[in-house]
């Protein structure tokens, strides 16, 4: 137990750095940025693995040795208690009067009777009838193992609620995913539909749980103050077993409330939106362009992104990269103006504008570098082979022309909703042992071990002399009280 209490602590102290450290696992740009703004002593912490602290072998044996050291304790406890519940209740002690717990005095009937009127008293207790000289008899009384039980318990649910989580990390995953709110799907093929994607250590994503989900509509509501009232994504599904063409159900999910499919479960977390762009080419050809755009203001949803297009008509590449176009910069739902530069003053879409910078030239898609869907490369912009052809404030359903002709129109806003898929198949059993922890902690608090000896003698005016003694096995409050009913059962219509 010393050896527990002492890798628990020490548990707790590993886990410190998760919580003051950016971690990869929840937001690898902020390491990035923590590992910049310390040169020295990021790196250092980067290779002892502070930046990924529940994954670090360091982590992991600490609490695989305080798993061994919970195995180790339950095992002899067990052992031990299971020896408690054969044996028989201990002897009454010859002198009652030392106990914490005494009373004593006499009653009318006769030794037999009073034994069996206490019996009867005593019901629900562990008990057992022992005969001294002199025609004495004795009862000794337990109550409370329940309590080492609940203990026991909670203990067990313990090692089971970490197998089961154990077992998610091993067989589970998680990913997320963007999907726009017009009637697009997003079906559970492979982690290339993913934009990122967590599995768990046996998950490989080629034997993923078959299924579609089709975002029709999203609803959202927000206070004054600006938080959100309401988060309702409409949605259509397919299950494994309804993908062979039957038809489309139809579901809301909200925060916190979850689409529940077989296997996994479908959560909402948050939202955003995409800006449509229409572009009119010389030629008259048209593009429309339609991406999320990433917020920069959770409380306004002031977002920033990059619509890129590619020359339609056009197949010789250097004349292709010559040619295209990106319009980058701020979308705001509800427009207001510091001067002329755009701000969001509500999250909601009510009066929806763009500040957008527009690009043309070679975008770098051809580099066979990765590059984010949020921004253009700004090497491209640096070279000079990606320049800035204009810079305006749109309103929704304004058009502006550059010089070649080309027609740029903010045609609409289409809000998207950030879907998160979780696959645990040990959450039944990790609930079902969440719930014997509560149990079994709730018994080992509630429960108290408490013994209590009665001996009943022949008086000499011809009643029956009582003697009741009482002991706790633990010091808690309660006992005295219940002591006391017990004894005024057993003295009713006695003199004390």
């Amino acid at each position: 137990m010393r050896t527990a209490l002492i890798l628990l602590f020490l548990l707790a102290l590993a886990a410190m750095p998760g919580a003051l450290l950016p971690q990869y696992a929840l937001n690898a740009a902020k390491v990035a940025d923590y590992i910049k703004q310390y040169p020295t002593l990021g790196p250092i912490l980067d290779d002892l693995g502070f930046f990924a602290v529940y994954g670090a072998p360091w982590f992991a044996a600490i609490y695989v040795l305080l798993f061994v050291s919970l195995i180790g304790c339950l095992l002899p406890r067990t052992v031990e208690f299971a020896r408690q519940l054969r044996q028989q209740p201990v002897l009454v002690p010859r002198k009652l009067a030392r106990l914490p717990h005494h009373v004593y005095g006499t009653v009318d009937g006769s030794v037999d009777e009073v034994l069996a009127s206490t019996k009867s008293t005593l019901r629900g207790w562990r008990k057992v009838e022992r005969t001294e000289d002199g025609g004495v008899a004795t009862v000794s009384a337990e109550r409370g193992f329940t309590r080492e039980a609940g203990n026991l318990v909670f203990h067990f649910a313990l090692v089971a609620l970490l197998l089961g989580m154990a077992a998610g990390k091993l067989f589970g995953y998680e990913g997320q995913v963007i999907v726009l709110a017009n009637g697009s799907q997003f079906c559970n093929a492979g982690i290339y539909a993913y934009d990122s994607f967590r599995p768990g250590l046996t998950v490989d994503g080629t034997e993923l749980n078959p299924f579609c989900v089709r975002v029709d509509g999203f609803e959202s509501r927000y206070f004054d103050n600006l938080q959100p009232d309401l988060y309702r994504a409409k949605v259509s599904y397919q299950d494994a077993h309804e993908l062979d063409g039957a038809g489309w159900r139809a579901a809301d999910v909200e925060v916190n409330h979850p689409l529940r499919l077989s296997g996994d479960r479908v959560y909402l977390l948050g939202t955003g939106y995409a800006p449509r762009f229409v572009v009119t080419f010389p030629g008259g050809e048209q593009r429309t362009g339609l991406i999320q755009w990433k917020p920069m203001d959770q409380a306004t949803l002031l977002s920033e992104g990059a619509t890129k297009f590619d020359p339609p008509g056009v197949t010789d590449p250097d004349e292709r990269r010559r040619k295209q176009l990106a319009i980058t910069g701020l979308f705001a739902p509800t427009a207001g103006y510091h001067g002329s530069v755009l701000t969001s003053v509500f999250p909601a879409a009510d009066d929806p504008a763009v500040a957008v910078d527009i690009y043309r030239g070679d975008l770098g898609l051809d580099s066979g570098r990765g590059q984010s869907i949020f921004e253009v490369d700004k090497s491209m912009v640096e070279s000079g082979r990606l320049t800035k052809v204009l810079r305006k404030n749109l309103a929704l359903g304004e058009e502006v022309s550059l010089d070649d002709g080309t027609k740029v129109r903010f045609d609409g806003v289409v809000p998207w909703v950030s879907l998160q898929v979780s696959n645990d198949p040990a959450q039944v059993a990790v609930l079902l042992a969440g719930l014997a922890v509560m149990i079994g902690i709730a018994l080992s608090l509630i429960v108290k071990r408490r013994r209590l000896w009665v001996r009943i003698s022949p008086a000499e005016d011809g009643r029956t002399l009582v003697e009741v003694g009482g002991l706790a096995r633990t010091d808690q409050a309660g006992y005295g009280e219940e002591f006391t009913r017990v004894a005024n059962q057993l003295f009713a219509g006695k003199d004390k």
